[in-house]
């Protein structure tokens, strides 16, 4: 079992398993061998540029190479599920951008790799084949959870879920101090979003409930806010 880092955080399953959640905006399940990204959306640079928007180039590769830094960090991750959005879009299948992906794949050939289909995967398609990802529908139950795209998505009673979609942020402080952070939204609900993992994909700012609690990705900490709740 992987350690947990100063960096990481840990959020407590309800069956009291320890999920990691990691600066590199991806969640760790030890027990499992199990690694959780939500919301690569490979590919979406190219989809701009090809509308005309003068977007900056190598996020995918960028995105690749914190797979491969996390892969590397941990010990024992056997499989790797995206939880929804894996291509931004159909335009952004590029030659470059799908070989980045399979000279990828094969350096992690060993690891099972799941994609739980999400909104932009409906129109983006799925994979190409040669990637060998599985393709499943939300909710997914693998691993005692209900695996998800939409946090909105319907699962059994009792299932807790991590989900993505929504590409959670949370604002610190006010006016020209303020703080724009990425951030884990663990819900009342049993529900925990990810942040997006993709670097040109932006965040949409939570509203917190009682009996939230939001993990923000601080540089390379995941600090639980409130401090004294979660981890």
């Amino acid at each position: 079992m992987t350690p947990v880092t100063a960096g990481d955080a840990v959020h407590l399953l309800p069956d009291g398993r320890a999920l990691h959640l990691l600066p590199e905006r991806a969640a760790w399940l030890p027990e499992a061998g199990l690694l959780l990204v939500a919301d690569a959306h490979f590919g979406k640079g190219a989809s701009f540029r090809r509308l005309g928007v003068p977007v900056p180039r190598g996020t995918t590769h960028a995105n690749l190479a914190r797979l491969d830094a996390l892969v590397d960090r941990l010990t024992g991750v056997r499989e790797l599920v995206f939880l929804g959005d894996f291509l931004h879009a159909a335009s952004g299948r590029a030659p470059a951008t799908l070989q980045a992906l399979r000279a990828w794949r094969q350096r992690h050939a060993r690891l099972d790799m799941t994609l739980v289909r999400g909104n932009h995967d409906d129109h983006a398609g799925d994979p190409p084949a040669e990637l060998e990802v599985q393709v499943v529908d939300e909710p997914w139950l693998h691993a005692g959870l209900a695996l998800c795209h939409d946090p909105a998505t319907p699962r059994p009673d009792g299932c807790y879920a991590l989900a993505g979609h929504l590409h959670p942020a949370a604002r610190l402080g006010r006016g020209f101090d303020a703080l724009r952070l990425p951030c884990f939204h663990a819900r009342d609900d049993a529900v925990l979003v990810l942040p997006a993992f993709g670097e040109f994909t932006g965040g949409a700012l939570v509203r917190p409930a009682a009996g939230d609690t939001l993990y923000l990705v601080a540089g390379e900490q995941v600090l639980a806010h409130p401090p004294s709740v979660g981890a």
